[in-house]
């Protein structure tokens, strides 16, 4: 993609997206002694903006934990989870509460929605929260989402924000993924190293990079926390949708960019999508465990469009049942895909490295002939 192909591109999804998916950090929202109500008065002003434009916004927001730290001040203790799924429990009322004032000085309403993973790995309450915020659209509301940090450990431990952002881009359907940052977006060079590298305008091939290698490497990195920005942004361009990543601390950002200024790193989509089916499968279920297979079957699956049979397996780890979804992996650990596995952990052990025509001899039926169905996983899936 060259200069030119991406820039138009840019100019025609900000100008046309018309549902967006916009992520707040905690990096954006922290101030001194809790949120600066000054940013959250910037974004509502924003995001209120491109609502009556005839945009659908749903924000995902962190700083809850933020918000409430500054209460219990003389208390807290960040290395401690109790301590700061009680800051977040504290904080969340007065972080919505913050939105809900500055959205009302340009007559809009915020409307609040906690969840956890297990919200989005139930297909029935998917189904029911995708039909509550397209309702929530159709009456000018703003909903504004978080993670459930004060029950759900490991959400609150490993900030999963970037990741919850980038399901509920497949959830509405949104166009674009705004995700905002403290930095000015994506960096070719370490910025404590190059202070003055400017971020790079684009990132047109994201599904190539290795992005755990670059953030490794502190290439590519910007600051603290721009892996899983990466990561959500490798995820959404399977679904055709372009991320920008934008400095959320800058007044007035995201209007000027809506407004055609080239700020921030846009990264593009990719050219095919992969059905909102296998998203969710891909992105929303937990994989139970690992099957291992050879290098053989791995060429199978990524050149020839195969199912993955027992023959190309060479280990099993984990404790999963069948129809679970399962990482697809070759021994050195590289990830090839995701999927639904036809046969329990305890079976698959039995029959790997079998030819199918073997599965009912060993296990006394064959219920199917492959392992993993190819309708039923997703390669090159960003986990």
């Amino acid at each position: 993609m060259d200069d030119t192909d991406w820039r138009e591109q840019r100019r025609r999804v900000m100008a046309e997206a018309r549902r967006v998916v916009v992520k707040v950090g905690s990096a954006v929202l922290a101030g001194q002694g809790g949120v600066d109500q000054a940013v959250v008065a910037d974004l509502a002003r924003q995001v209120a903006a491109l609502s009556g434009e005839g945009r659908d916004v749903l924000m995902v927001s962190s700083g809850a934990v933020a918000a409430g730290r500054g209460v219990i001040s003389s208390h807290y203790n960040p290395s401690l989870v109790p301590h700061r799924q009680a800051a977040s429990a504290i904080g969340q009322s007065r972080l919505i509460h913050a939105y809900d004032q500055e959205f009302a000085l340009h007559g809009r309403a915020a409307a609040q929605v906690l969840l956890t993973r297990d919200d989005l790995e139930s297909r029935e309450r998917y189904l029911n929260l995708r039909n509550t915020l397209r309702t929530l659209f159709d009456f000018g509301v703003i909903p504004i989402l978080n993670e459930n940090d004060s029950v759900a450990v490991q959400e609150l431990v490993y900030g999963d924000n970037d990741c919850l952002a980038g399901l509920l881009v497949g959830v509405i359907g949104a166009d674009l993924f705004v995700n905002l940052t403290s930095a000015r977006g994506v960096f070719a060079q370490n910025p404590e190293e190059a202070p003055d590298a400017p971020p790079m305008a684009c990132i047109p091939d994201i599904g190539s990079l290795d992005i755990a290698a670059m953030c490794g490497q502190k290439t590519l990195l910007g600051t603290g926390g721009m892996h899983s920005k990466l990561l959500s942004a490798k995820r959404v361009a399977q679904l055709c949708t372009p991320t920008l990543i934008l400095c959320g601390r800058e007044p007035g950002a995201m209007v000027r960019a809506f407004a055609g200024e080239e700020i921030g790193t846009w990264v593009a989509p990719e050219k095919k999508a992969i059905s909102r089916r296998k998203y969710w499968l891909a992105y929303n279920l937990d994989p139970k465990g690992d099957i291992v297979i050879d290098a053989g079957a791995a060429r199978a699956l990524r050149e020839g469009g195969k199912s993955l049979l027992p023959a190309g397996i060479v280990d099993v780890s984990g404790d999963f049942g069948v129809g679970a979804p399962v990482r697809i992996v070759l021994a050195d650990g590289e990830a090839v895909g995701v999927g639904l596995s036809n046969y329990g952990a305890a079976d698959l052990l039995k029959i790997m490295g079998l030819r199918s025509n073997r599965i009912a001899q060993v296990l006394g039926q064959a219920s199917y002939p492959e392992a993993v169905h190819r309708d039923n996983m997703v390669l090159g899936a960003a986990i």
